[in-house]
């Protein structure tokens, strides 16, 4: 449900965002979702970063346990097994978009050179001075990795002293925002600022699980919960982030509805459409904005902006649908199978009073 959740706010802010900056045009839906979710509850313009906070967040929840328990090389398997086809495949078109003159870059260059194309399929554009992106979404899995591979690096102490995680990882992301606000060029890193400025939702996620499973008591959940608090203040104070002044509150919204939805199990879980968009969700993350453009623009004159967005989201659907059938869960089968050691670790987690 809240990944369902997740993918309606992602299309619909790079829509908005398309529709009102790119554009200069207006649509209904966007008039109705900015009065009651803009104007009246206060989230960030265009409803940036609420899907990004949300999904980030369910990462830290539910890939928590299994850094916990799986041996390292297992666990990092699992997750790259799983992202990397789609994703090679995905920087693949874009880059073949863009050579066709059909896509424009995500980032200010009319193309992308050889070597920069390579560094795409590793996500190595983003830490480019200026940033080279030929597929912008991608740059949350960035986040995702390094929270991947900080996990791995902390997995003893998650298991020995699991708040230490979380609280330690807030102090890192405040240093490297304030690194980054006080190093002159060319030393500064502009994309760590980014990541720092997201990891805390990731974390948020994390202590959820923490507390849930009641593997850290109820002060420390304060605690962590506030020193991620106290890292988004400091992102949003130095402009770390790239949509306004309202993201601690976007995060305590998204926070909150994750909470509230995480344990949901009644009927509107199970409709088809919310269990078919939260199944296809990473497939549908990395296409859309590789169909969005080219499709509203040829689109919108013969049927007008709803029409437009009904065949965009029809034809994001069908190479999702193909995407995830084709790529996604028959290459993460192969390689889960043939790289994993399949031992699981049962040691006990201790926890924190």
């Amino acid at each position: 449900m809240i990944r369902f959740l997740a993918v309606v706010a992602v299309l619909y802010s790079h829509v908005s965002f398309y529709l009102i900056d790119d554009r200069g045009e207006g649509w209904w839906v966007i008039d109705v979702v900015t009065r009651v979710a803009i104007d009246e509850a206060g989230l960030n313009q265009h409803l940036s970063f609420v899907g990004v906070a949300a999904f980030m967040m369910l990462t830290g929840l539910l890939v928590t346990r299994s850094a916990m328990r799986q041996s390292r090389r297992d666990f990092m398997v699992s997750r790259l097994a799983r992202l990397v086809p789609a994703l090679w495949l995905a920087v693949a078109a874009a880059i073949v978009l863009v050579r066709l003159g059909i896509n424009g870059m995500f980032s200010g260059q009319d193309g992308i050179t050889n070597g920069e194309a390579v560094l795409s399929f590793v996500l190595g554009g983003f830490f480019l001075k200026p940033e080279v992106a030929v597929l912008g979404v991608t740059w949350t899995l960035t986040v995702q990795l390094l929270f991947y591979l900080y996990c791995v690096l902390a997995r003893d102490v998650l298991r020995a002293r699991p708040v230490v995680v979380p609280i330690a990882g807030a102090v890192l992301c405040a240093v490297v925002l304030i690194y980054n606000l006080y190093i002159p060029q060319p030393w500064s890193v502009p994309m760590l600022s980014k990541i720092a400025a997201t990891l805390p939702t990731l974390f948020l996620g994390q202590i959820i699980y923490l507390g849930w499973a009641k593997i850290i008591g109820w002060r420390w959940v304060v605690v962590a919960v506030i020193a991620q608090a106290e890292v988004v203040r400091l992102a949003t104070d130095i402009h770390a982030y790239w949509a306004g002044d309202q993201y601690l509150w976007t995060i305590v919204v998204v926070t909150g509805t994750v909470l509230l939805l995480g344990r949901y199990d009644g009927r509107i879980a199970r409709w088809e459409v919310v269990r078919w968009t939260s199944t296809r969700s990473y497939a549908i993350y990395l296409v859309h904005t590789l169909i969005l453009y080219r499709v509203y623009e040829n689109v919108v004159p013969l049927t007008g902006p709803t029409g437009a967005v009904i065949v965009f989201l029809g034809v994001t659907a069908g190479v999702s649908e193909v995407l995830y059938r084709w790529v996604e869960v028959p290459a993460a089968r192969w390689l889960t199978m043939r790289f994993r050691s399949g031992r699981q670790s049962g040691a006990p987690v201790k926890a924190a009073e």
